[in-house]
């Protein structure tokens, strides 16, 4: 992938764009937050811990890091039912709709730790235009931080993952990104600017990240709040 900076401007030509959907794509994080409480009360967890680790991990994941005595199958229907009736909150994120407009799908698709069900539900729910194809949690064996939901999101384009860019918002997602071996950017929507340290580029939001079509290539141009120390130095 070529990149080429122009002043504090960077401008990358990616041949392909893999999205992440909560925190990306759609603000969901109320829904999200809501039905783990809801969960963690349930089930004699701590709320925040809950939260905190179920943010940017497949469902299943997160019960079994926190109670592997309980059926995984069982518990992730119960939560794929709560998220997909919360819809509170639900919308297109800053930006999105502008980049999505005029972007061919061969050009892009969504990789997300949520099932299928549940990620097609708050995409329709949250106004953004779903792909024919998605990486979802369902599809995988290792969710993220695993290289696989990325790699398999490449393959899904035909392209190698050095030829594409990942949009995240969560550490888990950056590591996965970076584990693939594509480049990632993040925004800031569910953690800190030092959380995603291992982020190519973080930018506040979608935003400020402009994607056009030249000719039959994307080009994709933003400004960094600022570029990772561990990527800058390396």
């Amino acid at each position: 992938m070529e990149s080429s900076p122009a002043a504090s401007v960077v401008t990358l030509h990616p041949r392909g764009i893999l999205f992440d959907m909560d925190g990306v794509l759609v603000s969901s994080l109320g829904s999200v937050e809501r039905s783990w409480e809801k969960w963690a009360l349930a089930r004699g967890v701590d709320p925040e811990l809950a939260i905190h680790t179920a943010h940017g991990r497949r469902a299943i994941e997160t019960v079994r890091l926190l109670r592997p005595d309980l059926n995984d199958m069982e518990e992730l229907l119960w939560l794929e039912r709560m998220e997909m009736a919360d819809k509170v909150g639900l919308e297109t994120l800053e930006g999105v709709e502008r980049i999505l407009e005029h972007l061919p799908e061969k050009y892009w698709t969504v990789v997300t730790s949520a099932t299928e069900r549940l990620a097609r539900s708050r995409m329709e729910a949250g106004g953004v235009r779903v792909p024919a194809q998605i990486v979802s949690a369902d599809m995988v064996t290792h969710g993220k931080p695993h290289p696989e939901p990325y790699r398999k999101g490449a393959e899904l384009l035909g392209l190698s993952p050095s030829e594409c860019l990942v949009i995240e918002d969560s550490a888990s997602g950056v590591e996965a990104g970076r584990a693939a071996g594509c480049q990632v950017m993040a925004t800031l929507y569910s953690h800190s600017l030092e959380r995603l340290i291992h982020a190519d580029w973080v930018v506040p939001s979608l935003e400020d990240v402009y994607v056009e079509m030249k000719g039959d290539s994307l080009e994709v141009r933003f400004t960094p709040i600022e570029r990772c120390a561990a990527v800058a130095g390396a």
